[in-house]
């Protein structure tokens, strides 16, 4: 904790109360990259790395929008190199997709890779020679399996094994309101599932640095790494932030924002959850659920999803599309969905050999919730299993917040 410097947010107006939307003039969020008068001391005469991609947008008060990148030139930084995590800096690849290095076309800025060419998670050494500080704007979701707060880990443990600090522009957690789901299990550790911390964390970027700093969770040289927080102002953990640009290919508005706790799990199983159509994470099907449900969907090969799941395959299933957000935010990680795709394409005669695939385990971080569903369990029994995780990570995590 010594080695993280948080800038003080000095509060101004009245908190936004747990059920309001951050939508009113006298309290608008302020994110971190429009407090340039915080980090531009940190950044003046350096050389400057920046991890972002197209939600990297800067939203003034007129409702006028600029990318960081292109705010950061304007204001003389030396910019000169790019990261860009799963999916490209323009947003654009399919999940898990290889980013390989590039320019940007609009700044002849050069993009590199995260990997190395040895197959490294780290970029190559010659990568982090290009610049003296790193800093991280970019939209994260709020849980364990979205990959963005992985390659900002990683990012800090590589800078401080190269002796480069780390400027975090916080942004509010869309899913910032709750904490669920069980802790991972570290023997179960991915690339989807960094640190032991429940499925929906409820923490910004700059919380989750300074609680995987503080908790020893990253290696040696990323825990003593001097990372700088630029924290957003008139943000509270109950405020439900709406986004102004969809943070991934298939996260394309807040209905699939808000679903995508409850329905990523079927990245694990044999079902679709609308890869391919127009309605990713709103919405899930099988072939052989035709038996319950008259609803159907085809998933197609688009960009950001090339190879869906069940592809030219006529899925009948459930839409999710048009569930109020207050259900959802009520429901929390709600495993009925997963239950019931289960005993429908698992109950038939001619019920494939497998439900769920390895992922399944890796995306939930324990093993638990795939033995209890093919025992029978439901939703009320697994919720009750992970109570106890939830209960301690809030507990734990209290040091951390910068928010209310």
């Amino acid at each position: 904790m010594k080695k993280i410097s948080i800038v003080l947010l000095l509060i101004a107006g009245l908190a936004i109360c747990a059920a309001g939307y951050a939508k009113a003039k006298s309290s608008r969020v302020v994110l971190g990259d429009e407090r340039s008068e915080l980090y531009m001391p940190l950044l003046a005469g350096r050389r400057v790395a920046l991890l972002s991609n197209q939600t990297g947008i800067i939203i003034r008060k007129d409702g006028s929008r600029q990318h960081v990148l292109d705010r950061l030139i304007e204001l003389g930084v030396n910019v000169t190199a790019i990261f860009s995590p799963e999916h490209g800096f323009r947003g654009t690849a399919d999940a898990g997709e290889l980013v390989q290095s590039d320019v940007d076309a609009q700044t002849g800025i050069p993009i590199l890779s995260l990997y190395s060419s040895h197959g490294s998670n780290y970029p190559a050494a010659e990568s982090m020679e290009q610049f003296d500080v790193l800093v991280v704007d970019i939209q994260d979701v709020g849980l364990r399996y979205y990959t963005y707060y992985i390659t900002m880990c990683r990012l800090i443990e590589a800078c401080g094994k190269y002796g480069k600090e780390v400027v975090i522009m916080d942004r509010p957690n869309p899913n910032g309101h709750y904490v669920d789901g069980c802790t991972l299990d570290m023997s179960l550790k991915s690339g989807v599932g960094l640190l032991p911390i429940p499925i929906v964390h409820g923490l910004t970027l700059g919380e989750l640095a300074r609680m995987a700093q503080g908790e020893q969770w990253l290696d040696s040289a990323g825990n003593q790494c001097t990372v700088h927080v630029i924290p957003c102002k008139h943000y509270t953990h109950q405020t439900h932030y709406e986004l102004p640009v969809a943070p991934s290919p298939n996260l394309p508005n807040m209905q699939a924002i808000y679903l995508y706790p409850s329905l990523c799990a079927f990245e694990g199983t044999i079902v679709s959850l609308g890869r391919g159509t127009d309605k990713p994470f709103q919405q899930y099907g099988h072939p052989l659920m035709d038996r319950k449900y008259s609803y159907n969907f085809t998933p197609r090969s688009m960009p950001g999803a090339k190879q869906p799941p069940r592809m030219d395959e006529e899925c009948y299933g459930v839409d999710l599309s048009k569930l109020p957000y207050e259900q959802i935010w009520a429901e929390q990680i709600n495993m009925t969905y997963v239950i019931d795709a289960y005993e429908q394409v698992m109950g038939r005669e001619d019920s494939p050999e497998r439900f769920f695939t390895a992922f399944f385990d890796k995306l939930m971080g324990q093993k638990y919730v795939r033995e209890m569903i093919e025992a029978g369990c439901d939703n009320t029994a697994i919720r009750a299993r992970w109570q106890q995780d939830v209960e301690d990570f809030k507990e734990l995590r209290k040091p951390y917040l910068l928010y209310e």
